[in-house]
């Protein structure tokens, strides 16, 4: 595990230094409601970045059930707001408030996302799960000092209930434990021209193809698994044709590419095996607005169900995509019709090409975070400053800058096309189908407007 002082554990979060510096005796933090919300946010990134065996496709999901879980265990104490139970993919009914009686929402916000935590994400260590007992020990300390016992006990006992409830609904989806089947070892993926085969120079130390049952997996939105499947163009090796023309760009970009474009292709990289994967990128960020932004509680919570709803589809989706096409990447045909050993900037992911993960994911967040917060918003991603610098390829992690959430996406988009792993086709498929997703998402029935 890095230092304290890399990442986003630079930022003085209050996981950073309540759970893992720990904090000074007699001395007490007085907590914001939204200091609370992005406090579990911190720790649900950090657990997922030193989780083994974790891959983007199962992060996200696991990114969606805590998400929802925050906001469930705290929607029935705002009457403008609506549960999504009833709305979402076979999630019939949740716990609800005894009526008459108090409950103290914050509270409950605890329990619950320490209980769904710790069982999404089961397999992480028991240090990792320490952690998440000390937050919400820490949390409930001062939360419940103003408040009567029999409510502070009511309330931990109904967002527990809550995410028990969840989590029972999430076993039931085709992702549970996925982390056990990263990899299908009997699968006969179809061959030929235009087909995806395993890399040389891979991401991966597999040559199997990452989670290639994972476009059957429920949705958490019914209406994300009805978009219809973007087509591909059509396989041509003839120079000149657009088929051709797409892996050519790859190849010149490739020769051309400059520092800051090799900066921004290692940024977005988000390597599962060093980082907290791309799924993790986009919750950090909205982890970044929430604290610029300082909403009230309830759109915290909803800020963070939407962002992990909708990630989660984007990879059903997505995956679902790639392996119904299972498409080349760049390496394959440049190998095969323009240079035999070419070497893509950055290595192939274990999976087919087509749309790009990383620009479908991106377009998703982007969508929710203009939704919530509005197109512009200026900031600083410092996530990655600290990391060791990657002498192989000359690069340095530095802050990024940007000024509108569609900038970061169409540079994470574009950070594939410049590590040779995707040409822009598969970015502006990835880029759209992912914006598609999200308004499915922000078109459920979240408040009365």
């Amino acid at each position: 595990m890095e230092r304290l002082t890399n990442h986003f554990f630079r930022l003085c979060s209050i996981v950073a230094i309540v759970i893992v510096c720990g904090c000074s005796a007699g001395k007490k933090k007085i907590f914001a409601p939204q200091e609370v919300a992005t406090g579990w946010a911190d720790l649900s990134i950090y657990i997922t970045k030193n989780t083994p065996s974790n891959s983007p496709t199962y992060a996200s999901r696991c990114f969606g059930y805590i998400g929802l879980t925050m906001y469930e265990s705290v929607v029935n104490g705002y009457p403008s707001y609506h549960s999504m139970a009833g709305q979402l993919n076979g999630l019939e009914a949740l716990p609800i408030p005894e009526t008459g009686l108090e409950y103290d929402w914050l509270i409950a916000l605890n329990a619950g996302q320490a209980s769904i935590i710790k069982r999404i994400y089961n397999q992480t260590s028991d240090e990792n799960k320490s952690k998440v007992d000390s937050l919400e020990a820490l949390f409930f300390e001062q939360i419940s000092d103003q408040v009567d016992s029999e409510v502070a006990d009511r309330s931990v006992m109904y967002g527990k209930s809550v995410a028990d409830a969840i989590f029972e609904w999430s076993t039931t989806d085709g992702g549970h434990r996925g982390y056990l089947k990263n990899f299908d070892k009997n699968l006969k993926l179809p061959t030929g021209e235009g087909r995806w085969e395993p890399p040389l120079y891979a991401q991966s130390i597999s040559h199997y193809p990452l989670h290639p049952h994972w476009g059957d997996n429920r949705t958490f939105v019914a209406k994300n698994s009805l978009i219809p499947t973007p087509e591909l163009i059509p396989h041509d090796t003839t120079p000149g044709s657009p088929y051709y023309t797409q892996f050519i760009e790859v190849y010149e970009k490739d020769k051309a590419l400059t520092q800051e474009e090799k900066e921004a292709a290692l940024w977005w990289g988000d390597d599962p095996a060093d980082t907290f994967t791309p799924p993790g990128h986009s919750y950090y960020i909205a982890t970044a607005v929430i604290k610029a932004k300082n909403p009230e509680l309830i759109k915290c919570a909803e800020t963070y169900a939407k962002m992990g709803i909708a990630v989660a589809d984007a990879f059903i989706e997505c995956w679902k995509w790639k392996y119904e096409h299972v498409s080349e990447r760049p390496s394959s045909f440049l190998n095969h019709h323009v240079e035999p050993g070419w070497v893509s900037f950055w290595p192939d992911p274990p999976f087919p090409a087509f749309p790009s993960g990383h620009a479908t994911n991106a377009g998703t967040a982007a969508t929710i975070l203009i939704y919530q917060f509005g197109e512009r918003f200026s900031f600083t991603d410092s996530s990655h400053v600290g990391r060791k610098r990657d002498e192989v390829r000359n690069v340095d992690f530095k802050p990024r800058r940007f000024d509108s959430f569609w900038e970061v996406a169409e540079e994470t988009a574009n950070s594939r096309f410049y590590g040779g792993i995707h040409s822009h086709y598969d970015n502006e498929v990835g880029l759209t189908e992912g914006a598609r997703i999200a308004e499915n998402v922000n078109a459920l029935i979240w408040k009365n407007e």
